[in-house]
């Protein structure tokens, strides 16, 4: 199986923008583990982007050549109908992602557009969320 993790604008930062909410670990050392360990389950692809039009491409490209999306929209979570509306078009799952839990956040996190067309959300566990989404993704995509 072929799966895209796609992060949105700011996540380049993790590991140094506010540990306190997003943890010390960055993103790349994370995705090497998490992949490493599921090597033989799947072979993986990750980008980053600020632009919400260039996440908006890699998902339209991702349809047809990925089997799942592991998507963590970043901002774009609460004010994207564009991402949200290119999520409903592809025919992959997608399962969205944050590392805290937006309903134990401020208030305008606690709407999501972009999760309302997604297969599954998972958050609030930390990096870990990503390796949960992709347990649940990995369990669907083998039902």
């Amino acid at each position: 199986m072929r799966i895209l993790i796609l992060n949105g604008p700011n996540l380049n930062l993790v590991g140094t923008r506010e540990p306190g909410i997003y943890g010390a670990q960055d993103f790349l050392s994370f995705y090497e583990e998490l992949t490493a360990v599921y090597d033989d389950a799947a072979s993986f692809e990750y980008h980053q982007s600020n632009v919400e039009g260039e996440l908006i491409d890699l998902l339209q490209a991702a349809d047809g050549n990925f089997d799942g999306v592991l998507l963590n929209a970043g901002g774009y979570t609460h004010t994207s109908v564009a991402i949200m509306d290119c999520v409903a078009a592809i025919k992959i799952p997608v399962v969205e992602v944050h590392i805290s839990n937006p309903l134990a956040r401020e208030d305008f996190r606690h709407t999501s557009l972009v999760g309302q067309r997604c297969l599954a959300t998972v958050s609030g566990f930390g990096l870990d969320s990503y390796r949960l989404a992709l347990e649940g993704l990995l369990t669907h995509l083998e039902g």
